[in-house]
């Protein structure tokens, strides 16, 4: 009777082990099979004078103000994002410049109505333009690096329903990166690049931040921290919005003084009030004793 009791119960082990198994091989299935089928995407909101990402991308430390010859690596650190959000990075610490090709590349998907997983074509030139870039060999130079460090930035993300139930995971199996492939012809004038059919899955739901791209391109050189403040707002409709100081010093990625990181805070509420992002803003101590900086949206018609 032991003997017998002991045979059903590996039985059944064995038979919970093969669900498991047969579970885990399917989910990879479903993500290669998704990432490797084109998909079209269309993003109302999105236009010529609007840009948009992913609110678990734009709300994180994903892209950040950094100054630009910061070049700190990741290797599989978790970043800060939003509470329902888990996102594992390698590569190097991206910046609004990056920020701002990885938005332009989406539009120009959208744009000229290329599938995800398609090639698209872009001549160099005309892109940088429309970022508000000069054509010196300089520019041409950093743009061809961040496009490289682009393609070479991979990243896991997993969100959860506020249920604690899983939405989303991608690059869990394979490999997801914000630019999948690029490469350019001889003299660097015309590129053609591709984009991962799971940005579909990231935009999903309408959970986008929209960006108003012509202020973003009115935001004055040295004003990255105006740049990323912009994205944050982005991802809420809430016409006042709070911010931590301590936790926006860790999601900007700002590695200075809390008292530097203050006036710079200072000088970017100017910029955007300059510019209309904002209506008005100041830091001042919250409920609970902290600081925090608190922004006023403009008034809607």
């Amino acid at each position: 009777m032991a003997g017998s009791e002991k045979t059903k119960k590996k039985t059944l082990e064995d038979h919970l082990q093969w669900l498991r198994e047969k579970s885990a091989n399917a989910k990879v299935e479903t993500e290669q099979r998704v990432a490797e089928t084109p998909r079209q995407m269309f993003l109302p909101g999105m236009q010529e004078f609007i840009r948009a990402m992913p609110n678990n991308v734009a709300d994180s430390s994903l892209f950040a103000p950094v100054a630009r010859g910061n070049k700190k690596m990741h290797t599989g650190t978790v970043l800060a994002s939003r509470l329902n959000t888990t996102l594992t990075y390698w590569g190097v610490q991206l910046n609004e410049l990056h920020a701002d090709i990885a938005m332009q590349l989406l539009w120009e998907q959208q744009r000229q109505g290329v599938a995800l997983g398609e090639p698209v074509k872009l001549n160099r030139n005309a892109f940088m333009k429309s970022m508000g870039w000069g054509n010196s060999g300089r520019e041409y130079f950093r743009f061809h690096t961040h496009m490289i460090e682009l393609t070479a930035a991979m990243l896991v993300i997993e969100t959860r329903k506020p249920d604690g139930t899983k939405r989303y995971h991608i690059g869990a199996t394979k490999t997801f990166r914000i630019v999948d492939s690029f490469e350019c012809d001889d003299g660097g004038d015309n590129y053609s690049y591709v984009l991962d059919p799971r940005w579909v899955v990231m935009f999903g739901n309408r959970e986008y931040a929209l960006i108003d791209w012509s202020k973003r391109l009115q935001i004055s050189a040295g004003q990255d921290l105006a740049k990323c403040m912009q994205r944050l707002l982005a991802t809420s409709a809430d016409r006042v919005q709070r911010y931590g100081l301590e936790a926006l010093k860790v999601k900007m990625q700002y590695s200075g003084r809390i008292r530097d990181f203050r006036d710079a805070i200072s000088r970017t509420v100017d910029e955007l009030t300059r510019l209309e992002i904002i209506a008005k803003g100041k830091i001042e101590m919250s409920t609970k004793g902290k600081e925090q900086l608190v922004l006023w949206l403009p008034e809607t018609a």
